[in-house]
């Protein structure tokens, strides 16, 4: 079924990872990830994709979730000798932290739907959440490299990387759960896509996760089945 290959799959090109699904190449290609959400917390609550049916874990292993945190942003590659900019800093993960960190995603993946579901969340989400986001987050840097100029990263002092990382996500969600922009979030109306995201659009009426994703699906279903009805 074509939405369930587009709508979240191992090894497609919307995460930056190569490979076709079902084919010999994607067999050890690490699932892709997704950047549709609009928000920290949304874009890692979807590394677990298709929730409910296939249940797609995007971070099978500590390695994983270190390629997360450099995709995301969280963990800038750095830039050795510019100006303000340390060494590139490898972060370390263990498999307690990748406990740790689906936890949270899981944790904030209830919260954030509570709301729509019309149910009051768990005190243990919320206590999970609050404790990773009492924690020492990500601090902004400024980078300065010629000829590119300013620009900004996110980084950490020192300690627990994988802690202020997480940290950072977690009062991402708080700060989505506690403003009016909760009430924007939307899940994709593909049947077989769980993806959550943030409808910034002007007239608030975004359907899909993404029109690549999802959203040229419907429409090439929907052309195929009013050709259908008319001949």
């Amino acid at each position: 079924m074509a939405a369930e290959q587009v709508g979240d799959t191992v090894g497609s090109a919307a995460g930056g990872a190569g490979g076709t699904a079902g084919g010999a190449a994607a067999t050890d290609a690490p699932p892709a990830f997704v950047f549709v959400g609009g928000r920290p917390c949304l874009d890692f609550v979807a590394t677990l994709g298709r929730r409910g049916s296939l249940d797609l874990e995007r971070l099978p292993d500590p390695e994983s979730l270190v390629r997360w945190f450099s995709e995301s942003g969280l963990t800038p590659p750095g830039s050795p000798g510019a100006a303000g900019t340390p060494p590139p800093t490898t972060v370390r993960v263990t498999d307690a932290d990748l406990e740790r960190a689906r936890g949270l995603r899981e944790s904030a993946y209830r919260l954030i739907r509570a709301v729509p579901e019309e149910r009051t969340p768990a005190p243990a989400d919320v206590a999970l959440v609050n404790a990773f986001a009492a924690a020492p987050d990500l601090v902004p840097r400024l980078t300065w490299t010629p000829p590119g100029g300013p620009a900004a990263a996110t980084g950490w002092t020192g300690g627990d990387a994988v802690g202020a990382a997480l940290s950072t996500v977690a009062r991402d969600t708080v700060t989505l759960l506690g403003s009016p922009l909760l009430a924007r979030v939307k899940q994709c109306e593909n049947p077989v896509c769980t993806l959550l995201f943030l409808d910034d659009s002007q007239a608030r009426r975004r359907r899909w996760c993404s029109m690549e994703r999802c959203g040229n699906l419907a429409k090439v279903a929907g052309y195929r089945s009013r050709s259908a009805r008319r001949t």
